[in-house]
């Protein structure tokens, strides 16, 4: 090769899809700061929410009792430069008598109007409209 076509290879640089800036330097700073996968404000905020759209949307009084398994599934998974997301999954005791798999996140700064943290969740089983796809699969991380 000639050194006008190695000097041209050298200055070719592959370029990135993004920006890689962790979210903490952003303009709207984040701090990674999120509840834990145990914590009852978040284990709460899912039971309500469930017993709330099972009442509403499939006419049902189908129940989360209690949780036990909870462990956290990932931290930050995505990468440093989203959103700070905890992922966790729990088993989920149900007042018709079975247990049920809970697969869940919590993000911050996504609760209501963009204030607090979030969760989102999905309840293996009873995913009627497949939101989650099957067994809650795009839930996890």
């Amino acid at each position: 090769m000639t050194g006008a076509a190695l000097a041209l290879l050298g200055a070719i640089q592959p370029t990135l899809a993004r920006p890689q800036l962790p979210a903490e330097y952003r303009y709207q700073p984040y701090t990674g700061s999120l509840p834990a996968c145990w914590d009852n404000s978040v284990l709460g905020t899912i039971q309500s929410r469930f017993a709330s759209k099972e009442s509403e949307y499939w006419n049902s009084a189908l129940q989360i009792v209690a949780y036990d398994r909870i462990h956290e599934t990932g931290f930050r998974s995505n990468g440093s430069d989203y959103i700070p997301r905890r992922y966790c999954t729990a088993r989920a005791y149900m007042n018709d008598g079975r247990w049920r798999q809970v697969t869940y996140w919590v993000g911050e700064n996504l609760g209501f109007i963009g204030w607090g943290w979030g969760v989102e969740w999905c309840v293996a089983g009873v995913d009627r409209n497949y939101a989650y796809g099957p067994a809650c699969r795009a839930a996890r991380r």
